[in-house]
């Protein structure tokens, strides 16, 4: 048992001490001590604003903002000695802020409640985290935009099902990942927009009987809007959750690309070369070079959509306003960040490393028959109806799969046995530059909209 519930900041209603267990069961200051930085700068300007309407005088402002500056700088330094007795990093700081400055400490508090405290807090840290995670996914932007930029002319076989389909410039390949991660910015940069929203001077769910000046807060402290309604201001955790499903996309995101390097870099494929400082050996087979950082960051997806099913199973059933189960959400939340930084810095460290076989792209886009559609749209630029020139193009197929030679292979003759329309001109369109260069349109293939969508890219990165 502890020694007195008389000793806790609200204990004064309680007549014997919390069990020892209970005490370590319900604290959270082994985790939301994380939170030091944003809950002191949440202080200081609720401090500035008990000031600005007369709840504090100027002094004891002052005072307040001194002690807030030494816990600071001794938590940065890693001098706290966090106490799971005081449960949480609001309590932790407010107690050693008493030690510091004496009764003045007690006054911090006054018009507020650890329920909105917390509710700021956490969008205090994740704002700066989403800040952070802008620039990691735009550095790999860049970093796949340059690449694509050395790959505009390389040429590899566009796959559907797995299967040969059509020749693409590699350079065009790159820049569909890119915008996949375009989408994904725009859904971060909309998310972080609720997360802005302050929720301090909600207190406990009611909000308060002091003249507090919410908007001065909020300026303070950079929120772009202030939580309409005090009950929701103390539960709401969509925010959380949304950030959670953003960062779960961005994570299958990076999982498809993973799968495919992870392809690419085998034997089989042999399209590209992973530096070594991202790949790991066997312990056992000396030959192998394993593509160890894409193959965690595939499997470290499911880890986030785990965050994600986490918060919203914690949330489904709670009454308002706040609850303690609420306490399970930085967990999950911090995983999420965590994750998702050590994933995408990963990879835009990796990115400008890749090695491309270009021959070896080649000569897989030369199987599979991949210009059998660029035959169909030559047979129909002579005038064959298009679902004619589908047949007569499967049956060359079929004839070049029993004689085992490609389209561009066949002779004049072999090819004419299918359809008299077919010319000699036949062959430009056979070859892989012919079939690449004829999608020429916005967003096909062709090299020279590949450099207008690089440059696309480069007027949207500034």
């Amino acid at each position: 048992m502890s020694e007195n519930n008389g000793d806790k900041p609200w204990g004064g209603r309680f007549s014997e001490a919390t069990d020892a267990f209970v005490e370590e069961f319900t604290a959270s200051i082994n985790f939301d001590q994380r939170f030091y930085r944003q809950d002191i700068e949440g202080s200081v300007a609720h401090s500035a604003m008990l000031a600005k309407v007369g709840l504090l005088t100027e002094d004891e402002k002052q005072q307040i903002h001194d002690g807030l500056a030494v816990i600071l700088k001794q938590a940065d330094q890693g001098e706290i000695n966090w106490s799971v007795a005081l449960e949480d990093v609001h309590m932790n700081v407010e107690a050693r802020l008493t030690d510091l400055i004496g009764d003045v400490g007690k006054k911090l508090h006054t018009g507020r409640s650890r329920n909105d405290q917390v509710a700021t807090d956490i969008r205090l840290w994740l704002r700066e985290q989403i800040d952070f995670i802008l620039n990691e996914l735009k550095r790999l932007q860049r970093g796949l935009v340059n690449l694509a930029e050395q790959e505009i002319d390389t040429i590899l076989p566009g796959f559907t099902h797995l299967q040969v389909a059509q020749p693409i410039s590699f350079g065009h390949h790159l820049l569909a990942w890119y915008e996949m991660l375009v989408r994904d910015v725009e859904r971060l940069e909309d998310c972080r927009k609720r997360v802005n929203t302050l929720p301090l001077g909600a207190a406990a769910l009611a909000g308060t009987t002091y003249p507090i000046d919410r908007e001065y807060t909020a300026e303070l402290l950079g929120f772009d809007r202030i939580a309409n309604n005090s009950l929701d201001a103390v539960s709401d955790r969509d925010f959380a959750i949304e950030f959670t499903a953003t960062a779960s996309i961005i994570m299958v995101h990076l999982s498809r690309f993973s799968e495919e390097l992870v392809l690419w870099a085998s034997a089989q494929f042999d399209f590209i070369d992973l530096p070594d400082r991202f790949c790991t050996g066997s312990s056992i087979m000396p030959q192998k070079k394993n593509p160890d950082v894409p193959e965690l960051v595939r499997g470290k997806s499911g880890r986030v959509i785990g965050d994600l099913i986490s918060l919203i199973t914690l949330m489904k059933s709670q009454p308002l306003a706040y609850n303690k189960d609420n306490q399970e959400d930085k967990e999950p939340l911090f995983d999420t960040v965590d994750t998702l930084m050590g994933s995408l810095r990963a990879f835009a460290d990796m990115m400008p490393h890749i090695k491309t076989n270009k021959e070896a792209m080649r000569m897989a886009a030369m199987q599979g028959f991949s210009t059998a559609t660029d035959l169909a749209d030559y047979l129909v630029g002579k005038e064959m109806p298009f679902r004619d020139a589908h047949e007569v193009v499967g049956k060359a197929v079929g004839y070049g799969v029993e004689h085992k030679k490609d389209l561009s292979e066949m002779s004049l003759d072999e090819l004419q046995q299918f359809s008299s329309v077919i010319g000699e001109d036949v062959y430009e369109v056979l070859t892989l530059e012919g079939s690449v260069s004829a999608r020429d349109h916005l967003g096909g293939t062709a090299p020279n909209q590949v450099r207008l969508q690089i440059a696309t890219a480069r007027e949207q990165l500034g």
